[in-house]
């Protein structure tokens, strides 16, 4: 026990001792005034007939003094009572309070007399109950904000009590579920998003093909080479349908935690080999690549195979939307325990608007063209998720000078980092 505790606790010992002395010497006084206006009053009755028989026989059996020392013995009990009755509704008002806050009525008010210690600790029930009354009533408001939906409500916190505690605990409670309850959203938009896109990009090429074989099963075109040119309209459709097709299966297969082929590769020499695979594809375009690696072998955990995927998706593109910039950049950089690679076109910047979404599926920057070139919206978001199920990350900038996309690798595989890994994948 602190000292301040042990004094405060010594004063209201200390006061309620005094005040139950005070009381003892009012009830000894009034005893002892009973006794003295009694003495003198008993020279009057006995000129009373019908006292005086009996007082004569109270003092001639017993005596004066032992009749004023009963008379006493009998007095100061009653006049003790009734000196102490204000202290007992005291102690009774605080234990009423007290049983109050048991019983859960808060927000009550003891009241007591006097400005002693006792009165303090009326006090300080009463400041107990009004607290708990008001934290209750903030928690119920709270939790009646959160039934309502209003999840991002937040119960004022008290720090140092158990009651603060329980309050945070709810605070996190409602977090939790809110995100979870956004999740939850979020995942059925994003499957209404799917079958919206899927549905308009399986219709266009569909429509297309049912038109033309349509114009060629009834007989609706002018000679061979206009049948010819029909036919080869609906096969390229068709190519483009299964692409897209293909894409989606890859897409579907990849986020739904698909294992992992893991070994043992060397990343240089897998992106070495990439651009040497695209050197035909460069010369059509009239461009080069230009390649940057720091070291001659960086050995990583990966599946070889995925990783192909991400970076023929990156290469491609960069081909593709960067003819006006001539060159393809790649560089490989090393890190301590991190392989970055970053491919770099020159053409056209991707507008600061499609930024952040250039990773969604079915998102693309500029419609016609990628319909023209027969893209179907999922490749950067299949490399996103190749890159994102080996723990690693993939990002992009643009601008009038340049567009380049980086990846992240973590040498020692996707279990390196904590929340990575296909079942952490969105």
């Amino acid at each position: 026990m602190q000292r301040g505790e042990f004094v405060m606790k010594a004063k209201w010992i200390f006061t309620i001792r005094w005040r139950l002395m005070l009381i003892m010497l009012m009830s000894l006084g009034m005893t002892a005034l009973a006794l003295f206006v009694g003495y003198y009053l008993t020279g009057p009755l006995l000129k009373v007939k019908l006292f005086q028989p009996p007082i004569d026989w109270l003092v001639n059996t017993y005596g004066s003094q032992v009749v004023m020392l009963v008379t006493a013995v009998l007095c100061f009990p009653y006049f003790f009572f009734v000196a102490s009755s204000g202290l007992v509704r005291d102690l009774r008002n605080v234990d009423a309070g007290l049983q109050d806050i048991l019983e859960g009525r808060l927000g009550e008010q003891v009241k007591v007399g006097g400005r002693d210690e006792l009165a303090r600790v009326a006090d300080s029930v009463n400041q107990v109950s009004s607290q708990l009354d008001h934290n209750l009533e903030e928690m119920i408001r709270g939790l009646e904000a959160i039934a309502e939906g209003q999840f991002d409500y937040r119960i004022p916190e008290m720090d140092g009590s158990k009651i603060g505690k329980m309050v945070s605990s709810i605070n996190r409670m409602s977090e939790r579920l809110h995100r979870s309850i956004q999740e939850e959203r979020n995942a059925e938009k994003t499957k209404n998003d799917l079958i919206t896109g899927v549905s308009h990009d399986l219709r266009t090429p569909l429509t297309s093909i049912l038109g033309f074989l349509e114009v060629i099963e009834k007989d609706r075109y002018k000679d061979e080479t206009e049948l010819r040119y029909y036919v080869n309209i609906a096969y390229e459709k068709s190519l483009s349908l299964r692409r897209l097709i293909d894409d989606l299966f890859e897409y579907t297969r990849i986020n739904n935690g698909m294992p992992l082929d893991l070994r043992q590769l060397d990343i240089i020499g897998l992106i070495g080999q990439l651009n040497e695979e695209f050197v035909p594809a460069l010369e059509a375009a009239g461009m080069e690549s230009r390649v940057d690696f720091q070291d001659e072998s960086r050995k990583i955990m990966a599946d070889g195979g995925l990783l192909v995927r991400a970076y023929e998706n990156l290469i491609s593109n960069a081909i593709q939307y960067g003819r006006e910039g001539r060159y393809v950049d790649i560089e490989l950089v090393c890190e301590e325990e991190d392989v970055i690679v970053r491919i770099t076109n020159y053409g056209e910047p991707i507008p600061e608007r499609d930024l952040p979404y250039i990773f969604d599926r079915f998102y693309r920057v500029e419609r016609s063209r990628s319909k023209e070139t027969g893209g179907t919206g999922l490749g950067l978001a299949i490399t996103k998720s190749i890159i994102e199920l080996h723990g690693g990350k993939i990002t992009v900038q643009s601008s009038k000078r340049f567009t380049s996309f980086e990846t992240r690798l973590p040498c020692s595989g996707p279990l390196k980092r904590e929340g990575t890994g296909p079942d952490k994948l969105s």
